[in-house]
């Protein structure tokens, strides 16, 4: 492989590649430096021990998640973060000096509806309580959106006129958090999710989710720009291409979101199938956060991610140092490939 083509582009779709981000052409050497680099950090930190599978209390049958957005590049009103207006009063600010000036420090509570008994009744339901990824995936980007950072990994302007598709939303977390800045979010888990999702959707924005357009006798606002919907992996990977079609968004994505989803070998098939499936070329960002556990499945998950691309359709970075934790992000992008290239 040229060189040159080992250098991240600044760009991919909606996704800005931060400095460093580094081109993954094979899964065992990603893997190694992934979980060497963990065990490093837990040698030089003692208080970063084992915390569990990685849900924050499944104890609680509700969790006020409080996000810490800092102070924002203005406080001129035209400015203000779009997640203010898009949230039920639950956006507060305290007083943070900078230079002679107190400015406003912002935070955001969300109240998280989980549901505990489903953890332990429904088999592999997993999604029925919260993970701390989706808490720190949402802090990291929340907070990077707010003070206008100019490395943020998500570009606000193209954010604003984008349409993305979040798989294995579990309670809905980032659905709340992100789609004020987006224009469509479609937030997608197993058809037995989908009414807890649409409960923390409507408990923590001003206008509840839609159905899917699809979905006849639909009473949802026209207002909203989240939709809901049921989004079976197993079903897409195993449906005919006619009946992939009517599984599918009608949307094309331009950001597939896909958190904390890597955890079951049986079910990284199926996702990746989704993922391939869902992926427009030239267009659709994917951005992948794994919380690190398993070392075989994330070297499975990783493998079969590039077996997608035996003539070079895909190409994946990997982005380190996004969060603070046992975590790895990685950017996909899927190239249209003419027949010469072939």
């Amino acid at each position: 492989m040229d060189e040159l083509e080992d250098v991240a582009p600044a760009t991919r779709g909606v996704v800005r590649l931060p400095a460093g981000s580094t081109r993954v052409t094979d899964a065992d050497e990603e893997v190694f430096l992934l979980y060497t680099g963990l065990a490093a950090r837990n040698a030089a930190d003692s208080s970063a021990g084992f915390r569990g599978l990685g849900h924050i209390n499944s104890r609680e049958d509700s969790l006020m998640i409080t996000f810490e957005l800092g102070v924002p590049e203005t406080t001129d009103e035209c400015r203000e973060m779009p997640i203010a207006a898009a949230h039920k009063k639950r956006t507060a600010a305290k007083g943070k000096a900078r230079g002679n000036k107190v400015l406003p420090e912002h935070t955001l509570e969300v109240e998280i509806v989980q549901d505990k008994t489903a953890l332990r009744s429904r088999k592999g339901d997993t999604g029925s309580v919260l993970w701390h990824a989706s808490v720190d995936f949402a802090q990291t980007i929340l907070r990077q959106l707010h003070t206008s950072d100019p490395a943020s990994l998500l570009i606000p302007e193209a954010l604003r006129n984008a349409h993305v598709i979040e798989l294995g939303a579990g309670t809905g977390l980032l659905a709340v958090a992100f789609s004020p800045f987006t224009r469509h979010y479609t937030v997608t888990d197993i058809d037995d999710l989908v009414p807890l999702i649409r409960k923390n959707v409507a408990r923590n924005l001003s206008h509840p989710p839609a159905f899917p357009s699809k979905q006849k006798g639909s009473l949802s606002p026209p207002s909203s720009n989240v939709t809901t919907a049921a989004l079976d992996w197993i079903e897409m990977h195993e449906a005919t291409p006619g009946l992939r079609r009517k599984l599918a968004p009608d949307e094309l994505a331009d950001l597939l979101l896909v958190v904390d989803c890597i955890y079951h070998p049986s079910l990284i098939p199926p996702l990746l199938s989704t993922i391939d499936y869902l992926t427009v070329p030239d267009r659709t960002a994917v951005l992948v956060v794994v919380e690190l556990r398993a070392e075989d499945v994330v070297r499975e998950f990783l493998q079969g991610w590039l077996d997608l691309s035996p003539a070079g359709e895909w190409e994946i970075w990997s982005i380190g140092g996004l969060m603070e934790g046992p975590y790895a992000a990685w950017v996909g992008w899927k190239h249209m490939l003419t027949e010469h290239a072939t």
